[in-house]
């Protein structure tokens, strides 16, 4: 009997360390400890500071303290094919985000993840709820393990109601010895009945190939501090059909959504020299020109195919170096955008720099991350139609990262 009590204790730990939790406490409960919870906080603490953006002109500097994250997640596991994720977040007042500055006259309490989890075995995996969808990697990295101080600006899926998470079911598994892994989906995608043309679901596979040590979690990491020589090539393709309407005013003129990516990730620790690590990934997100007011008046084009999160494509570099007997590790990004539509503009492009540093108090359990950043469009002023001022930008950000 304790023998098993064991075995269940182990399966159960293994389960639980599968998620994207390294700290917090847990419980065991039911019959022979079969079951257990896990409680953990993220939490990233930010100073901000822009250039743009304030007074009456919006040409004045702001500067912000407030939280970029800010979570409460609780993970539970029955037995050994059985595991629960449910993640919170708190947001208030943010001034400073994205490409804009705003008044900050907002907050928000939202369930962010709900998955059930059901495991056969390792090439077998079933999950559904709402969660990440499998697309980019850059998406599917751990928001409190990146490489940079954050996620693209502009890698975020079109028409999707979260942004970065879906609603709906995930088949995925490794396989060939953890060298090959693959992923379908089957989500919501937009599940806007409204002012959508057909209320479809949105279908994805993705699939990655590592040739050294595996990445076989649903998970990535966006540095694993040279724990790990990591070299994974992926790609993903997703699709909807009847997404818009290119059209919106008239709802005439249906448009499917395609999009595809293709990444890289490598980073490999030299004993006595340090880690360093490249990663780099390019995305298409195509809805067949439905952003193209050279056809369709500004006016009468759906609001949510255009600018940030609406027709694109482009990519982005990261590169990074971490000392080798110093918890420091600095870190570079580049990336080149060219939106369909963009605050009135056509055609719009945009390159966008950072640079700075991570400092490991104790891993990613306590990290100190401070970047610098430059937003450079090349159509600058007033769009057609448009209210809003499209003008370069710098920021700095300064952040406390603690997950207990």
């Amino acid at each position: 009997m304790v023998e098993f009590r064991k075995l269940l204790t182990a399966c159960v730990g293994t389960v639980l360390l599968a998620t994207p939790a390294f700290a917090g406490p847990t419980w065991t409960f039911g019959p022979e400890d079969q079951g257990a919870l896990k409680l953990q906080y993220v939490g990233q603490f930010q100073l901000n500071h822009r250039d743009t953006g304030g007074g009456t002109d919006d040409d004045e500097s702001v500067s912000e303290f407030n939280f970029r994250r800010n979570r409460i997640a609780l993970m539970g596991a029955y037995g050994k094919h059985f595991s629960l994720y449910v993640n919170t977040e708190f947001n208030e007042d943010n001034n400073i985000s994205g490409f804009n500055v705003t008044d900050g006259d907002n907050e928000d309490f939202h369930v962010l993840d709900a998955v059930m989890r059901f495991k056969y075995n390792d090439a077998v995996n079933f999950w559904l709820g709402k969660y990440k969808y499998s697309f980019t990697r850059e998406n599917l990295e751990a928001c409190e393990m990146p490489l940079t101080l954050d996620r693209s600006l502009l890698i975020r899926a079109p028409l999707v109601d979260e942004g970065t998470r879906d609603k709906g079911v995930t088949l995925w598994g490794n396989l060939f010895d953890q060298k090959f892994q693959y992923r379908l989906d089957a989500m919501n995608g937009r599940n806007d009945s409204a002012s959508a043309p057909d209320s479809a679901f949105r279908y994805g596979a993705r699939a990655h190939i590592t040739l050294l040590d595996p990445e076989s979690r649903f998970g990535y990491k966006g540095t694993y501090l040279g724990e790990k020589k990591v070299l994974t090539i992926g790609g993903a393709y997703q699709m909807e059909k009847d997404v818009a309407y290119r059209n919106a005013t008239l709802a005439s003129d249906p448009v499917d959504y395609e999009a595809w990516t293709v990444d890289l990730f490598f980073e490999y620790p030299v004993d006595g020299v340090g880690t360093f690590t490249v990663s780099g990934a390019y995305v298409d997100y195509d809805l067949d020109d439905a952003s193209d007011y050279r056809e369709v008046a500004l006016a009468d084009v759906d609001g949510n195919v255009i600018n940030m999160n609406g027709e694109k494509n482009g990519g982005y570099v990261k590169i990074g170096y971490m000392l080798p007997n110093l918890p420091l590790q600095f870190f570079a990004r580049s990336e080149s955008w060219s939106l369909a539509c963009y605050n009135g503009f056509y055609d719009q492009e945009v390159d966008w720099y950072g640079g700075g540093f991570n400092y490991y108090f104790r891993g990613q359990d306590l990290k100190l991350t401070m970047e610098l950043s430059q937003a450079d469009f090349d159509k600058e002023g007033f769009g057609l139609g448009s209210t809003e001022l499209t003008e370069d930008f710098t920021t700095f950000t300064a952040q406390m990262q603690v997950i207990f």
